[in-house]
């Protein structure tokens, strides 16, 4: 009785130090600082950049230094096209990618960069992102299998820059090589009468100051991230269509987080995130436009019936996406009609 007794003490004393030598152990890997690699493709002087060293900041703080984020502008990790892949396959961990740049990947999000769709609520980039990211679960999330979307982004419409020629009338863009940034544009830029040329974010500066292109698209704040009033002469307002982009996670590194970490991520994003994106791309694009008029840059709009005319030559392009969305069968009607309210 006594041997049994012996044994069990022995057994429990080696249990109380075991537990007391992992105690530590648990204790620094929930303390063990975590480093989320986040890529963007945008240069570092954009507004992305910016307002994730300002979330980075914050995370650091509300984790007593235990949670930080380090950023890869510029495509360091891989290029727009190759974003959303990168935060799938665990090269970064964070990305944030535009859909436009995958012609047909995806599809269902690529219909709010459509010409002139606009929530009624209203078109800035704060009503416009929030409005699609409260979408995300019900509408878009089968587009992006493999990620966890933090949220969702549309920037402001996209204007003409061009070099040499002022769009007036309609018939301005005749002929006009003109650098677009997803299959819509593409198809937007060719109903208006112009050929639509793929360049690079980062090239378009170059490709404008040597002709090989007549004008861009680009919100106000991209097209001065870009620096292309240095080269543009000409803006046409307003904007015809958005970028949508979305920030997302790999879901693996997400689950690997510490609860409280992960409960930081969670609460920082969302809806509410997208609003404060799109804020700070809203007051950017004033910023922006300022930038190109202190370029030189003119600032030219058209007479109501060459608007109108502009709007009748891409007004079909929406409803044959829609209709071959449909076809697929994809709500697209039903998301369509749920984002302009």
């Amino acid at each position: 009785m006594r041997t049994l007794s012996m044994g069990l003490t022995r057994r429990r004393v080696a249990l109380l130090a075991g537990a007391a030598l992992a105690t530590p152990a648990i204790a620094r890997a929930q303390s063990a600082p975590v480093e989320l690699k986040v890529s963007h493709f945008l240069p570092p002087n954009h507004t992305f950049q910016k307002q994730c060293l300002i979330w980075s900041d914050e995370l650091e703080k509300a984790s007593s230094g235990r949670l930080k984020l380090k950023m890869y502008p510029a495509g360091q990790l891989g290029p727009a096209p190759r974003q959303f892949d990168l935060a799938r396959s665990g090269v970064a961990d964070i990305a944030f990618g535009l859909s436009g740049v995958t012609p047909g990947r995806y599809p269902m999000t690529d219909l709010i960069s459509e010409a002139y769709v606009t929530p009624a609520e209203g078109g800035s980039c704060a009503v416009m992102s929030r409005r699609l990211t409260s979408l995300y679960d019900q509408y878009l999330a089968a587009e992006y299998i493999g990620v966890k979307m933090l949220w969702m982004m549309v920037t402001s419409p996209l204007k003409f820059h061009t070099t040499k020629v002022a769009l007036r009338r309609l018939e301005d863009f005749k002929g006009l090589r003109i650098r677009y940034a997803g299959e819509q544009f593409a198809d937007i830029v060719t109903a208006l009468g112009a050929m639509p040329l793929a360049v690079p974010p980062g090239e378009t500066q170059d490709s404008l100051a040597k002709g090989i292109i007549d004008g861009a698209t680009f919100p106000y704040e991209g097209a001065q991230s870009f620096d292309i009033g240095t080269v543009a002469k000409y803006t046409l307002e307003p904007g015809i269509s958005t970028a949508t982009f979305g920030a997302a996670m790999n879901p693996k590194k997400f689950d690997a987080l510490p609860p409280d970490l992960a409960a930081l991520i969670t609460q920082s994003t969302g809806q509410a995130m997208a609003t404060r994106f799109g804020a700070a791309l809203d007051a950017a694009e004033g910023v922006g436009r300022d930038y190109m008029i202190a370029k030189g840059v003119t600032i030219t709009t058209m007479p109501d019936d060459e608007m109108a005319k502009m709007r009748a030559a891409v007004a079909p392009l929406l409803a044959k996406r829609v209709a071959a969305l449909e076809a697929q069968g994809k709500p697209a009607e039903a998301f369509h009609r749920a984002y302009v309210g």
